[in-house]
């Protein structure tokens, strides 16, 4: 039996936690759903950048309250929060309480994806080298709540942080029924945007798309082609990366056009990361910004894209061109201005819908053939 996300909620009201903060995950966005849902605490629900700065967030929560704060996060993430968990929080520096409530992607024996066997193999492992207690919660713990004063009694009397991992299904299905709507003016699809963008460009350019449904769109419009994946690489983990993975690839093919095809939320995740591109101003690179402001894949949670200008962030990274469409005219006309631009960096954003087809697919080809194939690629077009 699924435990209840508002039970579970309510039971930490009860025990005084009313600060939640962290990156979203689809194995705690019903948990997520239900703290949005709750307007006595919803100004006290903030989605971070990124899970480091969720963990800093609740540091300082405590010290300006004195009230143990929670963090969740995907297991994906963690690698995000080792700094601040074991340089700020640890018991031997700052000795700051909090719940982490961390999803169990790629748990052992749970078909997951490639990016998360690793991480779900030495998952606990990882938590107890670093030494961090923690507790599995499933559907079958009808004592949860027993689970959760046990943690809360260890950080209490230690001052420390406590790990509570959730498994697949945990949680019941959740409805929000106080959904915001920002994007009820959004007209295009970002599959429809991928078409495009693939139909406009140059057989010798190469692309580096960001994790989550955007790359699944890719390869599924390369299938439905018959167009071989060999210029594409398709960042099914690391979130946040896939600009400092092109710049890369740009600054050792500086003939060859890279294009970068970003998401708001992986964007806001490593925002800095586009410090380096300004820093380095490649000619080859065009970043494109699909926004459609939310955290769609593990829940559709609202970034924080709403409130970015991304034109003047674009510039005041060194960007030498901005360009922005949200309709379908408008998207040709400035794909066709933007594929001219010679000098780069150029950024590019497309403000489309959250969804995507029910039936969407997943990559068929390894990772790893992915990364040859693309270096096949790379050496190809290195030699024209």
């Amino acid at each position: 039996m699924s435990i209840s996300p508002k039970l579970f909620l309510n039971h930490l009201l009860d025990n005084n936690v009313d600060f939640f903060t962290g990156v979203p995950d689809s194995l705690l966005k019903y948990l997520c759903l239900c703290i949005d849902n709750n307007t006595e605490i919803r100004d006290k629900h903030i989605i971070a950048a990124n899970e480091g700065s969720a963990i800093a967030l609740a540091s300082g929560y405590y010290i300006g309250s004195n009230k143990i704060p929670l963090v969740y996060m995907q297991n994906s993430g963690l690698g995000n929060a080792i700094n601040p968990l074991l340089s700020l929080t640890d018991p031997e520096v700052y000795s700051i309480p909090m719940i982490i409530l961390i999803g169990w992607r790629g748990e052992p024996g749970v078909k997951d994806e490639p990016q998360h066997i690793k991480q779900g193999r030495v998952q606990l492992n990882l938590l107890e080298s670093m030494e961090l207690p923690y507790s599995v919660i499933s559907s079958k713990n009808d004592n949860y709540k027993d689970i959760i004063d046990e943690g809360l009694k260890h950080i209490k009397d230690n001052l420390a942080p406590y790990v509570f991992v959730i498994k697949k299904n945990t949680f019941s299905k959740f409805d929000n029924n106080n959904k915001e709507n920002i994007n009820e003016k959004l007209i295009l699809k970002r599959e429809t945007v991928l078409q495009k963008i693939i139909e406009n460009i140059s057989d010798n350019s190469i692309i580096i798309s960001t994790t989550g449904k955007t790359s699944r769109e890719i390869f599924e419009i390369r299938e439905q082609n018959n167009q071989s994946h060999e210029n594409d690489f398709l960042t099914i983990g690391s979130m946040g990366h896939c600009s400092s993975l092109a710049l890369g690839i740009a600054k050792a093919n500086p003939d060859v056009n890279i294009y970068c095809i970003d998401g708001d939320g992986s964007m806001i995740m490593h925002m800095g990361s586009l410090s380096m591109v300004g820093q380095q101003m490649p000619k080859n690179f065009k970043h494109i910004l699909i926004n459609n402001f939310v955290h769609e894949s593990v829940g559709g949670q609202n970034t924080a894209s709403n409130i970015i200008n991304f034109d003047l962030l674009s510039k005041s990274m060194n960007y030498k061109n901005y360009s922005f469409a949200n309709n379908e005219s408008t998207l040709i006309q400035m794909l066709n201005d933007f594929n001219q631009h010679s000098v780069g960096p150029s950024f590019f954003e497309i403000q489309v819908q959250p969804g995507s087809r029910s039936d969407l697919g997943r990559p068929t080809t390894t990772p790893e053939q992915n990364k040859l194939d693309l270096m096949s690629r790379i050496d190809e077009l290195s030699k024209k």
